[in-house]
């Protein structure tokens, strides 16, 4: 079966109401019924209680909880890189920025979508990362699902992008153009020690919901248009993250997007489509 007719049926489920329901069941507080569920994902799954800082299923009151649990502190060192890897799960694709104007983003072999596309449709905010690098990183169900800064960094911008919620696996990737640009996405915009970049946290089907430090959680509400924050440089309102420190979260599991301007940055040379990857290891250096 082809990739575009093994994900038709995703045109025609009713993703958002499905994805509000389970919304609802993973915040629900149903006590031995959700360490039932939780047992039974981690069994499905083969999730590795060991580096949880609490491993006790038994303790997590609702499936968020134990979605997005804590890891222990020790359980991912921090590699000597300029950057490092957000999150734990998977390289979907990565590489440097193509097309005429240096702005398309290779999403699979037949699909590639734009910059301004990812971004919410402002030209002006994707100009600085015209010729630049991208990588995609998704993050199955079994996957450590916080996500962590690259590097140090200074949020400037953050949008919510509403949009589709197919699902983000490969298969999909494949089938579906233009997916990372049409899920629904919530893009924050930093400042960095090497100039700017971007963290694109993509929604998917059953992803409940997105939520940053900073603001605590993003959607819902999805109130069906565009909706943007700025932050100040100094100040109260000043948001400043460190080099792996946890800067968001996703509510059942999806895909990050990050945008890098033109510049000398290299891959790690071990990276590769498919490859299983781990927050905190190098990820490039410039």
């Amino acid at each position: 079966m082809s990739d575009r007719l093994a994900v038709l049926p995703q045109y025609l489920l009713p993703k958002q109401a499905l994805t509000a329901l389970a919304g609802r069941f993973a915040s629900a507080r149903a006590g031995g019924l959700t360490t039932w569920v939780i047992r039974r994902f981690v069994a499905r799954y083969g999730v590795n209680m060991a580096e949880a800082a609490d491993p006790d299923i038994g303790h997590y009151a609702s499936f968020n909880d134990f979605f997005t649990r804590a890891l222990r502190p020790d359980a991912r060192p921090l590699a000597d890189a300029d950057l490092i890897c957000p999150v734990d799960g998977a390289i979907s694709q990565f590489g440097r920025l193509t097309g005429n104007a240096g702005d398309q983003i290779f999403q699979a072999k037949g699909h590639q979508y734009s910059t301004t596309a990812l971004l919410g449709g402002d030209p002006f905010q994707a100009l600085p990362f015209a010729g630049g690098h991208f990588a995609t990183l998704y993050l199955s169900p079994r996957d450590y699902h916080r996500i962590h800064m690259p590097c140090d960094g200074r949020l400037t911008r953050m949008t919510h992008v509403p949009g589709a919620l197919f699902s983000v696996n490969p298969t999909t990737a494949r089938g579906v153009p233009g997916l990372f640009a049409r899920n629904e996405r919530v893009v924050c915009f930093f400042e960095g020690p090497h100039g700017p970049f971007v963290l694109v946290l993509v929604g998917a089907t059953i992803v409940g919901s997105m939520a940053t430090v900073w603001h605590g959680l993003v959607n819902p509400p999805r109130p069906g248009h565009l909706r943007t924050w700025t932050y100040e440089a100094s100040g109260s309102s000043a948001v400043m993250l460190k080099k792996g420190e946890e800067m968001g979260r996703f509510l059942l599991g999806s895909t990050v997007v990050m945008l890098f301007p033109a510049g000398p940055l290299r891959f790690n040379p071990a990276w590769a489509p498919t490859r299983a990857i781990r927050l905190g290891e190098a990820m490039a250096s410039l």
